[in-house]
């Protein structure tokens, strides 16, 4: 049997994201019906992105960062049963008693787990039986959630919504590790042939002022939020002008052409040795082809668009970058303060946005108690903060005060960056 979540480590329902009312604004009713209904509508969405990739293609791990996609499935799908059905299911028996240790990801108080590098080698359960222990687990909770009474469904409401986010993150990483995983394939086949790059929005002038000022920083109010958000404080910004557009595929290829990646001078140190040991002489999954770049996308290999915002650049490169234009990154305040003031372009759905800013824990941040409460607080070091949103970010998912975050060698996800100007 799974072993019980803390209930205490379950932050408050959301009001505007999910559309679910609070639980104590709501019916009985009402709210089983929000619950239901939001259950019903992510888990689909984790169906209808792994629907295009094969049986062969859901077991493949490229490298120890990225997981498979019968494993994003199946791990998705212990988080409901480790969290909510174990603990509210007297009557619920798991699917498979060796579930809990192949699909625990890192919730050390949740028991021991499989070794995240070894996940590809895990030919067995198959990608069908990944899709039954899904229907499994899907009908025990629909039945939770259709026979609870009042109190039980006020107490599953903010851990579910912890559930649905926590899936919606594992959408965005299903597509950006199958990607990855492509993108080592000769054949450089296409996720969908349809896909097509975003192209950067531009309105009016190129730079947004930010005046020096005392800003609020952080989620407020009552909608979903990750504890990293928190608390909300206040943070001098400014003065600094901030780049309205993301850097282009366009602007990276100056920097190429001027020698950015053999130019030692511009990089950290420790960035400089990660280009010399991979061998970076451009962003990941670009690939010189006939003397021309190309770059390996959702839709297959296709031509570099110039237009189209640069991505799968490290921070290490977007600092570089951001050194070779005499410029810097921005703080993920003044981002924040920026994207408030809604006058960066694209500051959603386009790429991530590195700042340089450490992933640290906002003044007065504790973690919850219990395994939920090893979500976030336990990586607020070594990593750096990335703002906005990307194209695989599942629709519903983007806030204000979203705090990504990776390491500065990462850049198998889709980021980018924009520029930060502080003047002579």
């Amino acid at each position: 049997m799974t072993q019980s979540a803390s209930r205490a480590s379950a932050p408050s329902i959301p009001e505007g994201q999910s559309g679910a009312p609070r639980p104590a604004e709501a019916s009985a009713g009402e709210l089983r019906r929000a619950l239901t209904g939001r259950y019903r509508a992510v888990r689909d969405e984790t169906e209808r992105r792994a629907a295009p990739l094969s049986a062969e293609d859901q077991m493949v791990q490229s490298m120890p960062d990225a997981s498979p996609a019968k494993w994003h499935r199946a791990h998705t799908t212990w988080f409901f049963e480790q969290f909510v059905l174990g603990p509210h299911d007297p009557g619920y028996q798991p699917f498979h008693p060796d579930y809990a240790f192949l699909f625990n990801s890192y919730y050390v108080s949740a028991g021991p787990r499989h070794t995240r590098a070894e996940r590809g080698l895990l030919t067995r359960p198959g990608a069908a039986e990944i899709t039954a222990y899904r229907s499994h687990v899907d009908a025990a909770m629909i039945a939770l959630l259709e026979q609870a009474d009042d109190a039980t469904l006020s107490t599953l409401a903010p851990l579910l919504e912890v559930g649905f986010n926590h899936e919606q993150q594992h959408q965005e990483l299903l597509l950006t590790d199958i990607l990855h995983a492509f993108a080592q394939n000769p054949l450089a086949p296409a996720y969908d042939p349809a896909w097509r790059a975003p192209t950067i929005t531009s309105h009016g002038e190129d730079w947004a002022q930010l005046p020096e000022g005392i800003h609020s920083i952080g989620h407020h109010g009552d909608g979903f939020h990750f504890d990293n958000e928190t608390p909300g404080h206040r943070a001098l910004v400014g003065p600094v002008k901030i780049a309205r557009h993301l850097v282009s595929n366009a602007e990276w290829l100056e920097f190429i052409a001027d020698g950015g990646y053999r130019t030692a001078t511009l990089w950290l140190m420790d960035g400089f040795a990660t280009v010399q040991r991979e061998g970076w002489e451009a962003p990941g999954h670009w690939r010189a082809v006939d003397g021309e770049w190309r770059i390996m996308t959702l839709g297959g290999l296709q031509p570099l668009e110039a237009t189209a915002p640069v991505c799968h650049v490290s921070y290490y490169e977007a600092d570089a970058f951001a050194r070779w234009r005499g410029l810097h990154l921005p703080t993920e305040f003044e981002w924040e303060v920026a994207a408030r003031a809604g006058v960066l372009d694209d500051a959603f759905g386009a790429v991530w946005q590195w700042t340089r800013s450490a992933y640290a824990p906002y003044p007065g941040y504790r973690a919850a108690p219990g395994a939920l409460g090893e979500y976030n607080g336990k990586f607020m070091v070594n990593q750096l903060v990335l703002r906005g949103s990307s194209l695989a970010t599942p629709q519903g998912h983007s806030r204000l005060s979203y705090r990504n975050f990776f390491y500065p060698q990462h850049r198998w996800q889709f980021t980018g960056l924009r520029l930060a100007d502080y003047g002579a």
